[in-house]
């Protein structure tokens, strides 16, 4: 290793000593062998926890290619088909592949595709998909053996569990390392060149994403193998003890000091909060917000960071945005940011400055806010040629009409310089009435990233949700190191969503220029939609952005419509609603919560004095048929376990005897389901129990649907 690969020696020094022996250069992976540096396996997977590394430019750089299912008509930038959408459900017009090597017969079936063929030395870095059919076939260099040849979706999303049968190292562990949602991190790097082929029925699924970075010619490469993969055992077991725990687990530099900040804001106030001075870099930011209406402050109290005097600062976001899972506090744990339920949050991205950094909060509110942090920081040598400033810079658009006229591609960060892109959140507001996922979705469009030259995009993607590594429009709530959704209201996905990514491994780097935008495609038109939205990146001094400043309409506090009502469409067509206050038999001891949450603005609440307690429904059933009961419900840490019976028999929710309706620190509309049922004309009578002792059922409406 040498003390150039690192921004400080002192941070060498303790790499060494902790045992964590991180990438040398920028370039992920490269060891120090006897001769020259060496892309490695173990290196790759060591950097997947190398934050230091996103301070300075790569060398040598690479160029990240997603290779895609995406739909291939979409050729020409703000043309009719530039937002087609057959990107892999089958039957596409144009195959999604780079090259058909084998025509299929005339049911799709016999077809031969190329995914990737890359010549030259690279690294796979992320794996993508939403269930596809099929077989793939990877070789690398050329051989004659393959390095996987088998179900197309093991390989994209969990290739780790065939690899752990082969190397008997522990799949639990593997897991932890690189599963993230439905992506795969295992990186496998190449000397000469890397093949992907796919073989199965055209007609049937076939979504997928594969991330490739290209390294520049000359760069050595041992390529991954399963001795290769053997032999990086204690990486991933380092990196897999960090991302267990990333808040408690990961190894900061123990030479940095610790600065404590302390202030309070008075309305329209802005403050300086803190100030360093020398060749530095922050590794942690700590910020802790207090205010009698947290939501309103955590949007309305704007951070700025500003280094070395810039005229416009390289961060400028409002707080709760900044960390990743506003509004509100929702807590998670990931490698950049962490939120605690106490709502403390953690920054992890290394800021280097040259000189100076200056740290700035400013109030938009009407409301006194208190502000404690810290900020560690270490010093190091700044490189003028390959020193970066981290940038984030929010932006908001407030009351859209979506797909009104058409598709619009938002911008997320268009930057001209030299840099690396390495995060994106997106935090918005879904009024859309529909209570089905098919009909409220709100990401359907892809991104599209422009890097330098490029005529095409060398990033385009197949979904929303495909980008932030999940599918299918799922509203769980799911947290992982580099990916996650730790706010999504419901019912489905309406109401305040938040999706993270963070690309460590997987970074953009541009020479000169990045274009990063992100459809916003609806299921359904749609109005009063508000999409907020942080691109993260790093960029050499010089590097110039179209900032957009941030104004008190902007930090507005994040509300939602006081009141809706469910709509009968899309997913949730053939469908009655009925408030629970109007079917609840006479007597029943029900208060009422107002929030915008709500369907009608208001949620019923029954807390029974006992266990034992009925709470009886009488609903109408208009017409004979085959129907679902869902039951619309609130679930909070509060909540208990709901037991039904319907007309007198036992009514299984979501396939079980019991449904159980706690969660931890969200609030959460969500259907408990019942099964598909024969119903006959006239009333039918709901008998629901709680059987946790001091706890609430949470009721908003009661859903029948026709199937």
């Amino acid at each position: 290793m040498k003390l150039r690969d690192f921004s400080c020696a002192q941070s060498v020094w303790y790499l060494l000593v902790s045992g964590i022996v991180l990438s040398g250069g920028w370039l992920p992976g490269r060891e120090a062998k006897a001769g020259p540096d060496v892309v490695t396996t173990a290196g790759l997977i060591e950097s997947m926890v190398d934050m230091a590394k996103l301070g300075d430019y790569p060398s040598p750089a690479g160029k990240n290619v997603q290779y895609s299912s995406h739909d291939r008509r979409s050729t020409l930038p703000g043309g009719a088909l530039w937002s087609a959408n057959s990107d892999g459900f089958g039957r596409e017009p144009v195959p999604g592949f780079d090259q058909v090597l084998k025509e299929p017969d005339a049911e799709g079936n016999g077809g031969e595709f190329v995914i990737c063929d890359v010549h030259g030395p690279g690294a796979i870095v992320r794996t993508w998909t939403a269930g596809m059919d099929g077989t793939i076939r990877v070789i690398l260099d050329g051989a004659d053996e393959a390095v996987y040849d088998g179900p197309a979706k093991t390989f994209l999303a969990s290739v780790y569990q065939d690899y752990a049968q082969k190397t008997g190292l522990d799949v639990e562990m593997l897991r932890r390392c690189f599963d993230h949602q439905d992506a795969c991190y295992l990186p496998m790097p190449f000397a000469k060149g890397c093949r992907i082929t796919w073989q199965g029925n055209l007609r049937r699924l076939h979504f997928y994403e594969v991330q490739v970075l290209h390294y520049e010619a000359g760069t050595q490469v041992a390529s991954f193998s399963m001795d290769e993969l053997k032999k990086a055992e204690g990486a991933i077991a380092k990196v897999a003890k960090i991302f267990s725990n990333v808040n408690d687990n990961y190894p900061y530099n123990p030479a940095g000091q610790v600065a404590e900040l302390r202030e309070t804001l008075r309305p329209d106030e802005k403050k300086q909060v803190l100030s360093l001075e020398g060749s530095e870099r922050v590794e942690q930011l700590v910020l802790k917000i207090q205010a009698k209406d947290l939501v309103a402050a955590l949007r309305q109290t704007v951070l700025y960071i500003r280094c070395d005097d810039y005229n416009l600062p390289q961060v400028a976001s409002p707080v709760g945005d900044f960390f990743g899972a506003a509004p509100g506090i929702n807590p998670y744990d990931s490698l950049p940011f962490s939120v605690e339920p106490d709502g403390t949050m953690t920054c992890r991205y290394v800021m280097p400055f040259q000189k100076k950094m200056i740290i700035e909060l400013k109030n938009f509110g009407e409301q006194e806010v208190r502000v404690e942090g810290k900020v560690r920081h270490v010093a190091c040598e700044w490189d003028p040629e390959r020193s970066m400033y981290f940038f984030a810079h929010w932006r908001v658009k407030h009351d859209l009409i979506t797909n009104d006229p058409g598709i619009a591609d938002l911008p997320f960060v268009f930057a001209r310089g030299k840099g690396c892109y390495v995060g994106t959140a997106s935090l918005l507001m879904n009024p859309n009435p529909v209570p089905s996922s098919a009909g409220n979705w709100w990401g359907e469009g892809d991104e599209k990233v422009f890097v330098d030259d490029d005529e095409q995009p060398s990033i385009f993607g197949t979904g929303s949700e495909d980008y932030y590594n999940y599918s299918w429009s799922i509203g769980d709530i799911f947290v992982h190191p580099y990916c996650g959704q730790p706010r999504n209201d419901g019912p489905a996905n309406r109401g305040f969503v938040t999706n993270y990514r963070w690309q460590i491994n997987d970074l953009i780097p541009f020479n000169h220029s990045i274009y990063f935008s992100m459809e916003l495609l609806t299921h359904q038109r749609t109005e009063g939609f508000s999409y907020a939205r942080l691109g993260y990146y790093y960029a050499i001094p010089g590097t110039i952005d179209d900032h957009v400043f941030i104004t008190r309409e902007d930090v507005r506090k994040p509300v939602l419509p006081p009141t809706w009502t469910p709509d009968s469409s899309g997913g949730a067509s053939n469908s009655v609603f009925f408030d629970i206050e109007t079917i609840a038999e006479k007597g029943a001891k029900l208060v009422f919560e107002s929030d915008g949450q709500w369907a009608g603005g208001k949620l019923a609440v029954w807390r029974p004095a006992e266990t034992g307690k009925e709470l009886v429904l009488t609903f109408p059933v208009a017409e004979e048929g085959s129907y679902i009961i869902r039951l619309v419900a609130a679930h909070t840490p509060v909540s208990g376990r709901l037991v039904a019976e319907l007309d007198g028999q036992p009514l299984k929710l979501n396939g079980q005897d019991e449904a159980e309706l706690a969660t931890d620190f969200r609030i959460l509309s969500r259907p408990v389901n019942g099964p598909r049922m024969a119903l006959t004309k006239g009333d039918h009578r709901l008998v629901l129990k709680n059987t946790r002792p001091d706890s609430m059922l949470g009721l908003d409406f009661l859903w029948l649907q026709k199937r």
